[in-house]
């Protein structure tokens, strides 16, 4: 299943299966992300290892799919929320290179995702609410850092018929940033998603406004997208920024691209 895999939209075809690289354990030490490995990650080297034998153990996720809610060119910006309502979110994403894991500063992370209600930006309605939609809501990209973090502020996204929570995300070099605010051209590297502990989407669906979406939630074990292997299939390590699901979460994740 993908993300047109429900009533509203016919199944794409099949893409192609490009690795994307993962770093965890020894990597995200070395890279300062400052989020532990998920639990069952793989060790991230063995005892005795040479010193500077890749500084990491790295393990590989496949692509995904772009789904049918894509708009290109959004604003550059580190926070996407337009005061849309909802659990806070702050992601922070790392981009390594693939081969050497080591972190690739002014590359662009895209993101773009559904709101509380499960709706995007651009496509209000789809899933069934009525809502302004000016086209640019839970939208935007963030150039990384020189050491390759991307950080935004969002919220934490709702659920809309068939898809599990997510965000999508894609990665992309040498893009020109317009005066107004845009951006443009440059070179696309990987589109994936991220994923959510569904534990915590557990709690915050209990909370307003996620409570007031009544369309049947798909658990992350039940999307055909998402395939039960943790943080390699882009499961973001989540952290509370508080004592209750509405105070909002940190989630951390490490992507590996190639040049």
């Amino acid at each position: 299943m993908t993300d047109t895999s429900d009533a509203r939209t016919p199944a794409p075809a099949p893409i192609g299966r490009r690795a994307v690289l993962l770093a965890t354990g020894a990597t995200a030490a070395a890279l300062t992300v400052g989020a532990a490995a998920p639990p069952g990650a793989p060790a991230a080297a063995a005892a005795g290892a040479a010193p500077g034998a890749a500084a990491a153990v790295c393990t590989l996720t496949k692509e995904m799919t772009e789904g049918p809610y894509h708009l290109d060119g959004q604003y550059v910006r580190a926070d996407v929320t337009e005061g849309k309502p909802g659990v806070p979110l702050k992601l922070t994403l790392t981009v390594v290179d693939d081969d050497t894991c080591a972190p690739i500063g002014n590359a662009l992370v895209e993101i773009w995702h559904a709101d509380a209600l499960g709706e995007y930006s651009g496509f209000v309605g789809a899933n069934g609410h009525s809502e302004p939609d000016d086209g640019t809501f839970l939208r935007g990209a963030v150039l990384t850092d020189s050491g390759g973090v991307a950080s935004i502020t969002t919220i934490y996204p709702g659920w809309y018929r068939g898809r599990c929570v997510h965000v999508h995300v894609k990665v992309h070099t040498g893009v020109t940033v317009t005066a107004d605010g845009h951006f443009t051209g440059g070179r696309e590297l990987h589109t994936g998603q991220l994923f959510f502990s569904e534990t915590v989407t557990a709690a915050v669906a209990r909370v307003s406004p996620y409570a007031a979406n009544r369309v049947t939630r798909t658990t992350l074990a039940q999307d055909s997208i998402y395939d039960d292997a943790g943080a390699s299939s882009g499961l973001l390590s989540l952290t509370a920024l508080g004592g209750s699901a509405s105070s909002g979460y940190t989630g951390t994740l490490t992507l590996g691209v190639e040049r």
